[in-house]
């Protein structure tokens, strides 16, 4: 029953709300007082995207520090026609990475202030959660 009860607090830390609309995850980072961790990935056919996904995204050290510190913005850009988004979301996609991610890389993180200034940018790492954690915290060190 124990285990059971922790299996559910993993799931339920490691689900984090992703937002897609990049006025809201700026609305929100002023309103909670928190960074944006936007993420660019291409969901159907970057492995590495994938990996991160699997390794970071979905792992209970990485969503108890995004509940307290980060609103997520994802821009997908999947290739399989069966997960091809709106053309709303495509253009919302299009322009962030008109603005931010200009060299089309993949996976590409950015943390960005209540404004969208960039903070800070990596990618995929081989490394625990923990440490990708602790990359995050460095790369904000400098914002209050």
């Amino acid at each position: 029953m124990l285990t059971c009860a922790g299996l559910f607090f993993a799931w339920i830390v490691s689900a984090q709300q992703w937002e897609t609309d990049f006025a809201v995850a700026k609305s929100r980072a002023e309103k909670e007082g928190k960074i944006i961790l936007l993420n660019f990935s291409g969901s159907d056919w970057c492995i590495p995207c994938m990996k991160l996904e699997k390794s970071i995204w979905e792992s209970p050290e990485f969503g108890a520090y995004a509940q307290n510190h980060l609103v997520l913005l994802r821009a997908d850009f999947p290739k399989r026609k069966a997960n091809a988004l709106s053309p709303d979301q495509q253009a919302q996609n299009d322009k962030l990475a008109e603005t931010y991610n200009r060299q089309g890389l993949f996976p590409l993180v950015l943390l960005l202030d209540k404004a969208g200034k960039v903070l800070g940018t990596t990618g995929y790492k081989s490394i625990s959660p923990v440490e990708y954690v602790s990359l995050l915290q460095s790369l904000t060190a400098s914002h209050p």
